[in-house]
């Protein structure tokens, strides 16, 4: 690469944000060694050797919300897309009532455009709020005015948005990362970032290789967004365990229950701790609010608006 690894490195111990053309190159390179060693130089620097991981519990948004949460989970999630406004308002309603006062979160931003069909997105967005919902995600590959969205949704009133990206191949997911760190640094709230797919394509599903130099670009494009996430339930704990050494540093989504039929190392939260350690990590348990359990508020480190 034209710009030496070396000097990469000194950038990023400085606190020095690399720029696009370096990124660029790292992005086109075969090698992500050197790309995964500058994500993990950067994610330690402004979060040490914490990874946190949230437990999430999913209710479908079209069937009615009759089993209890979990006393794990710390948040309660809404899943599916609604046909209607009204659908969306029932189902939150419903998700709050028996979550108690835990995070309920969910719908897209798709969704909100497709409730507020002719109408608008921020009438959508007060209502949701009204009824109860605390988060939503915002699929960077599907806004088509990001800096008005983020607007509407910030003035909605939700705070510590969630970016994801919806079905973006590996390709087109640089200028969405830097476009988030472009988002960040005028609304400074955003709190998490997931760079791979919410999607997977049966045709033409998404590698290994693929999926963890994402997340290194992810760290490397967006050092002001404070976590970088990796969706447990969807990618597992292989691909997990690789990306949280490639810049990333929360599991989303682990389930809330921990009983195994296969005895309790199989538990899913033995298994999440077990891996996060085996990666060289220390584990800490968050909420929906992305505060560490028993400890202090939001998880946002050193991570400022300008550079991490």
């Amino acid at each position: 690469m034209p710009t030496s690894f070396e000097e990469l490195v000194k950038k990023v111990d400085a606190g020095e944000r690399l720029g696009a053309a370096e990124l660029a190159e790292l992005a086109a390179a075969a090698d992500i060694l050197p790309l995964g060693m500058l994500a993990d130089a950067l994610r330690r620097r402004v979060r040490g050797t914490t990874v946190t991981y949230a437990r999430v519990a999913t209710y479908a948004c079209d069937q009615p919300f009759a089993e209890p949460v979990a006393p794990a989970a710390r948040e309660v999630r809404i899943t599916g897309s609604p046909d209607t406004l009204e659908a969306a308002v029932a189902a939150t309603i419903s998700a709050r009532a028996i979550a108690g006062d835990r995070v309920v979160s969910g719908f897209t931003w798709p969704d909100i455009e497709r409730c507020a069909g002719s109408g608008s997105t921020s009438r959508v967005l007060a209502q949701l709020r009204s009824a109860g919902l605390d988060a939503i995600e915002l699929p960077l590959d599907r806004l088509s005015h990001p800096v008005d969205d983020v607007d509407r949704v910030i003035a909605a009133g939700f705070e510590q948005l969630r970016l994801t990206i919806e079905k973006a191949p590996a390709a087109e997911r640089l200028p969405l990362l830097q476009l988030a760190a472009t988002l960040q640094q005028r609304c400074h709230v955003i709190q998490s970032l997931n760079p791979l797919p919410m999607v997977v394509s049966a045709t033409r599903p998404t590698t290994g290789y693929d999926d963890v130099k994402s997340v290194a670009l992810a760290r490397l494009a967006a050092p002001n967004i404070p976590i970088i996430q990796v969706d447990w339930l969807r990618y597992g704990p292989k691909l997990a365990q690789v990306a949280l050494t490639f810049g990333a540093d929360d599991l989303d989504e682990v389930s809330p229950v921990d009983e195994s039929p296969d005895g309790r190392r199989r538990a899913p939260l033995e298994e999440v701790l077990r891996n996060i350690e085996a990666a060289g990590f220390v584990p800490a348990e968050r909420d929906g609010f992305f505060g560490l359990i028993g400890g202090p508020g939001p998880t946002s480190s050193k991570a400022t608006s300008g550079q991490a």
